[in-house]
């Protein structure tokens, strides 16, 4: 049975640009989500909707279904003092708050007297990807998951880390 909207899909990849694995969780944990939803890149959410339980493939994610394209007017010189007390290198990811609230990751490009500019792309934008994918399992939501849109796998259980929690239920 192919996948369909609002299911629980896992599957297990490795995604590559050109002959560099950029990420990948073979061996590791499984990604979890909920099919239909956005939260993959919507090309490897297209790629994979006709697969089954079983079924490994590869999927070519171009550039625009994945990160977007490299905006070349993402690029900022911003004032070194608002830096201060980070030890900033050339290529290192940081990561801030967006105007929405949202995480946002920069990449220090140039350190400059005074300055330092910052790029706001993806790492990844421009760039068409290509994933190697694996189906582990798919599943229909529970009433609580179509809800929330959270699969069960990676809801936190907020009672046991005001407890002072441990690894095994999710606390770090």
């Amino acid at each position: 049975m192919a996948i369909e909207k609002n299911q629980i899909v896992s599957i297990e990849y490795e995604v590559r640009d050109g002959d560099t694995i950029v990420d990948s969780n073979i061996g590791g944990a499984p990604l979890v989500f909920m099919f239909g939803k956005g939260q993959i890149i919507p090309g490897l959410e297209k790629g994979i909707e006709n697969m089954t339980i079983g079924d490994k493939g590869e999927v070519l994610v171009k550039a625009e279904d994945a990160y977007g394209s490299y905006n070349a007017e993402a690029i900022q010189e911003l004032p070194s003092e608002q830096f201060a007390g980070i030890e900033l290198s050339e290529g290192m990811s940081l990561y801030g708050q967006g105007e929405d609230g949202s995480t946002v990751q920069v990449i220090v490009k140039e350190i400059k007297d005074g300055s330092v500019v910052i790029d706001f792309n993806h790492p990844l934008a421009g760039k068409d990807l290509m994933f190697t994918v694996a189906i582990n399992n798919i599943r229909d939501a529970s009433a609580e998951e179509a809800m929330t849109g959270v699969p069960a796998e990676n809801a936190v259980d907020d009672d046991c880390c005001s407890t002072g929690g441990n690894s095994g239920c999710g606390c770090h």
